[in-house]
């Protein structure tokens, strides 16, 4: 499974978040969960760091490919692009999650 952590600031902005394992919805390679994942968060991370010079100054992010390890998180609040690219993928990945099953991604959301 997937387990996918969103944590929010007081005021509902997204700072971060940490993905990790494998859906096990398929073999390797043909497993859609896992792509979709995939590519919903390297394409948001991408398109931050591609597009926005001053938010990806301010992001870190860590990753394990072999553990299936991604995470990112946010020295200083986001901009409203940024915060939009994030939400864009929050639903995104929210959306799986209805269509594929809790038992292959789950998603949780933290306040800090």
């Amino acid at each position: 499974m997937i387990h996918f952590k969103l944590r929010r600031a007081e005021k509902g902005c997204i700072t971060g978040f940490s993905c990790s394992g494998h859906a096990g919805y398929a073999d390797k390679g043909t497993d859609v969960v896992c792509a979709a994942v995939s590519m919903l968060v390297i394409n948001t991370i991408n398109s931050i760091d591609r597009l926005l010079p001053e938010d990806a100054a301010n992001m870190e992010v860590l990753s394990d490919e072999e553990k299936g390890e991604i995470s990112c998180e946010f020295k200083i609040p986001p901009s409203e692009k940024a915060a939009l690219l994030l939400e864009s993928m929050y639903h995104g990945l929210r959306d799986s999650e209805r269509n594929y099953g809790s038992e292959y991604l789950k998603l949780t959301e933290e306040r800090q």
